[in-house]
């Protein structure tokens, strides 16, 4: 039999949207804005480095990074982040969500300004330092993500709580246009004072001293926005659920929440002490193998083969763009004038394709539910790539790459109106309070492995089968066609477990969990007793 809920857990469930909703989306979103802006800014000045650090007097065509310098400093920031989602998740149940909250947003503050301050002798001393402090800026990245998932979803009534951590990740959606933004207003300003001529015109003097400070405004202007939000999560009271489900104060739960609700709530004491009996398994136990094992598997395997798609995709838009010749060649553009085509290439998407379909889940989430929106994405991603890789000699030849960019864009806007909003929301609801914060960890570090499989992988697979065309010190790979199925084909897996993750909407946090259910109703129901999908 269903146990009673306490009364402060009602009273979230059940309270009307109010401003506090707001400011918690804000607080918790500018860590994600922050997450956007470096992950993304840094595929925009990855050519600038290697025209600034790897120029060769010799060469027909302008300095490109190392295939593993490359490899480094984009994957970099992904292996501190998947550190950071699996050490933060843990903690965040084990100290509380507010006691590390302030704690990942500062890391990201000081690496965010530490990564444009990277110094050295020599290519290599600068390449070194800007990776150590981009593992670290990951590092506190990660941590947001189990955290900000976490503490929305335990602040959120049950009406809307799907859109309200929606809402949270969708803050990527702006860290994306306004890094393409800050990119291209740097580049402009620099291009104006400094203006230089083509590489093929001359090469040294296509890239000005001045460029080395483009690229290091850049990346440090993303501290600003986390800094600002810095105080506002200090002041946040520890969600109810962890301070009455994990460290079991019941009371303290309902003297925050009076504050926040603005209601007064006393809470019975003699359901607090029923509540503190409850029998508490771990996360290696087989009770939450038999309970959330299916579960777990499903948010797993769905975020790591998105993120191989995702962020493929989203790190390499500019070999993309300069293989369908959106872009010009680089030889006939200064470094300034490349760094602000790029921009603005991406920017255009981000406008198109992304941000759109970020507030697509939001509008729909809760009405349509998780399982229709994660499906119907995977689906239409699988349709747009293999619209894309099919016919992709016909989307190279001059006069169709207008053609190819809204295809491509269409990947993302049902990636963002389908799985990488999903994979996000569904593992804060479906696990218990106690391993919430653990649980999300994992699903998220499973989708940054993926993200480094995507990150490491394609910059090797989608060079030219043929020798001769790959980019510099690259070996022969298997082009962005084929490339582009094999994506489409990690999109059908992740269609497929889909079905092993539950459907929450419309349920509190407990009912979707189950933690209101007594053990024998668990057993008589099994491992799906969560489990009301509309298929």
């Amino acid at each position: 039999m269903a146990r009673d809920q306490l009364k402060v857990l009602n009273a979230l469930d059940v309270a009307k949207t109010q401003v506090y909703h707001f400011t918690a989306i804000v607080i918790a979103g500018m860590g994600f804005f922050t997450d956007a802006y470096d992950i993304f800014t840094i595929s925009l000045v990855t050519k600038l480095l290697g025209r600034i650090y790897y120029y060769n007097p010799g060469s027909s065509t302008p300095g490109s990074l190392p295939p593993n310098v490359s490899a480094a400093v984009n994957g970099v920031a992904l292996c501190g982040t998947l550190a950071g989602q699996l050490f933060f998740g843990w903690l965040g149940d084990k100290l509380g969500r507010k006691s590390v909250y302030g704690m990942t947003l500062m890391m990201m503050v000081i690496c965010c300004i530490a990564s444009g301050l990277s110094f050295g002798h020599n290519a290599k001393g600068v390449m070194a330092t800007l990776c150590f402090f981009r593992f670290w800026l990951g590092f506190g990245v990660g941590g947001d993500y189990p955290l900000s998932a976490t503490i929305m979803s335990e602040y959120a009534n049950k009406k809307t709580r799907g859109a309200f951590i929606a809402a949270v990740f969708a803050m990527q959606g702006f860290g994306n246009i306004t890094g393409g933004i800050v990119a291209l207003i740097v580049s402009a300003g620099f291009k104006a004072k400094y203006n230089a001529p083509a590489y093929e015109d001359s090469p040294a003097a296509s890239t000005p001293p001045e460029s080395d400070y483009a690229w290091r405004i850049i990346l440090m202007f993303g501290a600003i926005p986390a800094l600002m939000t810095y105080y506002w999560r200090m002041k946040m009271p520890e969600t109810a659920r962890y301070t009455a489900l994990v460290a079991k104060n019941a009371k303290k739960a309902a003297a925050d929440m009076t504050t926040v609700l603005q209601m007064d709530i006393e809470e019975d004491p003699a359901k607090a002490v029923e509540l503190s009996s409850r029998d508490q398994f771990g996360l290696f136990s087989k009770e939450f193998l038999h309970r959330h094992g299916l579960h777990l598997m499903g948010t797993c395997v769905c975020w790591f083969v998105l993120d191989i798609a995702f962020y493929s995709q989203s790190l390499f838009q500019k070999d993309i763009f300069s293989a369908v010749g959106w872009l010009p060649k680089a030889k006939t553009m200064s470094a300034l004038e490349e760094l602000f085509k790029i921009a603005r290439a991406q920017t255009l998407v981000a406008l198109c394709g992304t941000i759109p379909g970020y507030w697509f889940t939001v509008a729909f989430i809760d009405v349509v539910g998780r399982f229709a929106i994660q499906l119907m994405g995977f689906f239409m991603m699988t349709v747009f790539m293999l619209g894309l890789a099919i016919p992709y000699h016909h989307w190279t030849t001059k006069g169709n790459h207008i053609g190819f960019i809204v295809m491509y864009a269409f990947t993302f806007f049902f990636a963002n109106f389908g799985p990488n909003s999903t994979t996000f929301i569904v593992p804060a609801e479906i696990f218990p309070a106690r391993l919430r914060s653990t649980c999300h960890g994992i699903s998220a570090a499973s989708g940054k492995a993926g993200a480094i499989v995507g990150a490491f992988g394609f910059l090797y697979a989608a060079q030219s089968s043929d020798p001769a065309l790959t980019d510099p010190g690259y070996p022969p790979g298997i082009g962005i066609r084929n490339s582009l199925f094999v994506l489409a084909g990690c999109n059908v897996i992740g269609f497929i477990f889909t079905f092993f993750v539950p459907e929450a909407n419309g349920k509190s946090l407990e009912e979707a969990s189950g933690e209101n259910e007594d053990e024998e109703e668990m057993m008589e129901s099994g491992p799906g007793n969560t489990r009301t999908v509309p298929v």
